[in-house]
């Protein structure tokens, strides 16, 4: 018979499904090169039965193979019946038949296109058995848009073509990462959105009802592709519809928790979340298996970056391991220049030109650590100054501690002096002042006034003060400001003594601990412990039983209180 390999083929396939068998499926569909012999006759006796324009012939042949089945109670569309399953089918023989895989874009177009029809299919009553092989589909899409994007040559014709044909809202494009992504994610919302089994989505054994078992690694994939393109919006989304319909993370393979773990700590990081950030990041590097160095040092890093900024800095033992090696060079400094309150040293470890800022701008975590440590390093500098001439007080006589003012800015002023020194003006950064100065210090030149030159228009325009390169007062008691603003210095500011006053020092407590209280327990105490996006509830990994996540309720129909029954 002509067509006895594509017979065979189907027939296995009819087989499988008949048996539920998702896995042995899934090693069938094959995609990827090199396929074995087989795949190369099965490829040839398409091209000679079937080339191309005789898809509806295709599809006869493939719906007469393949069993009926009913469609899934979310299948609005007909989009899980037998025929898209045909089709779905038919998408996967004409790829086999006309792809070519020295056509990179072309081929992820073929494959993204074979997905969709793979993931309409997910909808019937087979929905399950086809997961593995929509999931399959999916990684490999995920690393082929991930291959283009990093080649930016072979997909430039389609960035210019965007750009022709785009409107003037062309950087809201779609880039090609972010299409696989987008295909993939109603892959993970078809298996968020499963209504067969109980409504906690948890079934007699404990584990994930349903396609529901595939949540979490879809998502895991839409994931890493959105972070790569960085559209962290759309990551959002993912996080919100996991927070409010997902079964608990606990009752998935450990893998797809740390993993997920990993990316929900990535988004909270880059939102400034940073306590939340460390509590996911924390339980992905507790979970993630010791052997799997790569992706522990992944972890630590946001990790380590997550805890610093709150005060905590890694301890030696961490350091030592060996998925940390090479990281003390990194931190180490940093953590010493927040611990000595060096502005010095802190500017020049972060200016742009230097080896650590660019291994840190790489890693997505140099604003972080420039904009939330700056305030940790002035709040040192302030209690170095406080040791070395503040004014202890008398608790006997209710005599308040104090710091003056004035020595704090003469420490800051020479500080920040060296950065601009004529020895290290080419190399150093520009001191950077707090946010606040600009309100308080009103008697600074304007850059109009330094330039010399006004333009026309602009002649009568009233623009903001520019403020100076060194620190000033106005700076120092802003900066200080903001410490008891945020309680990471505890006392009030005597603005005409220029004094900063220590309250809730006592005979059992000294200046120093009430005056400069730990940062770590200070910011942990008043944050959230609640983490978006992290299901906790139902039942954990070790069997405990935990309340119920709450689910959304439709009450379509529903009587008013009171009423009678019908």
């Amino acid at each position: 018979m002509a067509s006895s390999t594509i017979d065979n083929f189907l027939e296995e396939v009819r087989r499988l499904l008949h048996e539920k068998d998702g896995v042995k499926l899934q090693d069938v569909m094959l995609l990827e090169p090199p396929l074995p012999p087989s795949y190369h006759l099965l490829v040839g006796e398409l091209r000679a039965s079937f080339p191309e324009g005789s898809e509806d012939a295709l599809l006869a042949k493939c719906a007469s193979f393949l069993p009926e089945f009913d469609a899934d109670d979310d299948d609005r569309d007909g989009g899980g019946s037998s025929p898209a399953f045909a089709s779905f089918a038919v998408k996967y023989f004409a790829f086999l038949r006309d792809v070519d895989v020295d056509d990179l874009v072309e081929t992820h177009d073929m494959l993204k296109n074979l997905l969709n029809q793979a993931i309409l299919a997910l909808s019937s009553s087979m929905g399950l058995v086809i997961l593995p092989t929509v999931i399959s589909f999916s990684r490999t899409l995920a690393r082929l848009a991930i291959g283009l994007d990093k080649r930016p040559e072979l997909i430039a014709h389609l960035v210019r073509r965007e750009s022709f044909f785009g409107s003037e809202e062309a950087a809201e494009r779609v880039t090609l990462v972010e299409a696989s992504a987008n295909v993939i994610r109603e892959a993970f919302k078809k298996c968020l959105s499963e209504r067969s089994g109980p409504q906690s989505g948890i079934d007699s054994n404990g584990k994930p009802a349903g396609r529901r078992v595939g949540i979490y690694i879809t998502a895991n994939i839409c994931l890493k592709l959105f972070f790569h393109c960085r559209k962290l919006r759309s990551a959002e989304q993912i996080f919100g519809n996991i927070y409010q319909q997902s079964p608990p993370l606990s009752l998935f393979p450990a893998s797809q928790r740390v993993t997920y773990l990993y990316y929900l700590g990535r988004y909270l990081f880059a939102n400034s979340h940073f306590f939340r950030a460390q509590l996911a990041l924390q339980e992905a590097y507790d979970q993630c298996h010791p052997d799997c160095l790569r992706q522990r040092r992944l972890i630590l890093i946001y990790l380590i970056t997550s805890n610093i900024i709150l005060g905590s800095f890694p301890a030696p033992e961490l350091l030592r391991r060996q998925e940390a090696i090479g990281l003390s060079e990194k931190f180490l400094p940093l953590c010493s220049t927040i611990a000595k309150g060096d502005i010095t040293s802190f500017r020049r470890l972060l200016d742009l030109k230097s080896e650590n800022a660019d291994w840190f701008l790489r890693k997505r975590i140099l604003l972080q650590i420039s904009n939330r440590c700056e305030i940790l390093v002035w709040r040192s500098l302030a209690r170095r100054t406080f040791l070395l001439s503040g004014s202890q007080g008398d608790t006997t006589n209710k005599k308040a501690a104090t710091l003056d003012l004035k020595d704090l800015l003469a420490l800051g002023i020479y500080l920040e002096s060296k950065v601009l020194s004529p020895n290290s003006a080419e190399n150093a950064p520009k001191p950077r002042l707090h946010t606040n100065s600009v309100f308080l210090n009103p008697t600074s030149p304007s850059p109009l006034e330094i330039s010399g030159y006004t333009d026309p228009d602009f002649q009568k325009l009233g623009l903001p003060d520019a403020p100076p390169d060194l620190p000033t007062m106005p700076v120092i008691e802003s900066l200080v400001a903001s410490l008891v603003q945020q309680d990471l210095l505890h006392g009030y500011i005597s603005h005409g003594a220029q004094r900063f006053a220590i309250t809730g020092a006592k005979l059992t407590v000294t200046a120093l601990e009430a005056g400069f209280p730990a940062v770590w327990e200070t910011l942990t105490e008043k944050a959230d412990h609640e983490v978006p996006g992290w299901v906790k509830n139902g039942k954990g990994i070790d069997g405990e039983t935990l309340p119920t996540q709450a689910r959304v309720i439709k009450l379509t129909g529903a009587r008013p209180a009171g009423a009678p029954p019908e």
